[in-house]
């Protein structure tokens, strides 16, 4: 989730075990430690521009990391907050890893991928339930937190974090009408589905990316689950193909072995660009969910060096019609 969200969530939690005359010093415990976890971003390298990728969500969002985790937010923050506010160490420690336990478990909840078991387990927990920015489930805390502050009282606290408890929950919900709605549509094509998976589309729960795999294939389509479902079929893109795709690289190389990294991000959603032979996209991801306009991808050179990394690359451009077609759906005109 983005920085404000798991910030609000981790004083929420910190606030609701707070003595009033704590109020302040344990929503920024709470704050500075829920947003914490996500500094493993400055990880990262000029010469592997991949490396980012399997460091973000893992060791700092370890479940098996937040004692150790808090404990360095403590040590960071005690001397600074805690203990002009007359905090022991403890108590500082206490409210930073309340607020530091939030983190990865609402990140779970996106489609992102949050490795919750590392070390004994690479593998990237995603719930799919919230989208990484979504106001419906963030504004009500962040109000709720005002409230605590104003009225010094940590119910409108608790309440909040019930909120968070609540709202993914919700999401789950509509995950898995959107995932029937999806075996629908691969029933009335003839498909038989590899696998399904169901993801919200940007800032809501009502409207969801539905993405499955064929044999040869990867067909995306939108499904929006208000008081009724409606479907709109989508696009569909073959399935990369090593020796197909790119019969000239050597499968020992470097940017053969960033090709399997990238698999194992993307969770093996990963195509040929339509437009750019040389790119390899994540179909997961896009502005409009029935497009296969990917959010980033990897590009790949036949002339570099064999110890030479991919180059990785972000596509924000966000265009108005694909806006316009966004909220066509996402408003159901």
């Amino acid at each position: 989730m983005d920085p404000l969200t798991q910030g609000v969530l981790g004083a929420s939690l910190s606030l609701s075990v707070s003595q009033k005359q704590h109020l302040i010093v344990a929503g920024a415990f709470g704050l500075l430690a829920g947003m914490a976890p996500d500094l493993d971003v400055f990880i990262r390298s000029e010469s592997d521009p991949l490396l980012f990728l399997e460091f973000h969500r893992q060791f700092t969002h370890s479940l098996f990391f937040i004692p150790l985790g808090s404990f360095i937010c403590a040590l960071a923050f005690h001397w600074l907050i805690g203990k002009p506010q007359r905090l022991s160490f403890k108590q500082s420690w206490l409210y930073s890893a309340l607020g530091y336990s939030t983190h990865a478990l609402l990140d779970s909840c996106t489609s992102y991928g949050t490795q919750l078991f590392w070390p004994l387990t690479s593998e990237r927990y995603a719930w799919n339930s919230v989208s990484v920015i979504d106001p419906v489930f963030t504004l009500p805390i962040l109000i709720l937190l005002v409230f605590t502050m104003f009225k010094r009282n940590t119910w409108f606290a608790r309440i909040a974090f019930l909120w968070a408890l609540t709202y993914p929950a919700l999401g789950m919900i509509q995950r898995d009408r959107a995932e029937v709605a999806g075996w629908q549509l691969a029933n009335e094509r003839q498909h038989a589905p590899i696998r399904l998976e169901a993801k919200p589309s940007f800032g809501n729960i009502l409207l969801w990316k539905v993405i499955y795999e064929t044999e040869g294939h990867y067909h995306v389509d939108a499904v929006r689950v208000g008081t009724s479902v409606k479907k709109y079929p989508g696009e569909a893109i073959e399935k990369l193909e090593m020796s197909r795709d790119f019969p000239w690289l050597d499968l020992n190389s470097q940017q053969a072995k960033d090709i399997e990294r990238f698999s194992h991000f993307s969770k093996g959603f990963l195509a040929k660009a339509p437009s750019d032979e040389l790119r390899v996209i994540d179909v997961r991801y896009s502005i409009v969910p029935n497009q296969l306009n990917a959010l980033w991808s990897i590009k790949l050179s036949p002339s570099v060096t064999h110890d030479t990394h991919v180059e990785y690359e972000t596509h924000r451009a966000n265009s108005s019609a694909s806006r316009q077609l966004f909220l066509e759906m996402l408003l159901d005109f």
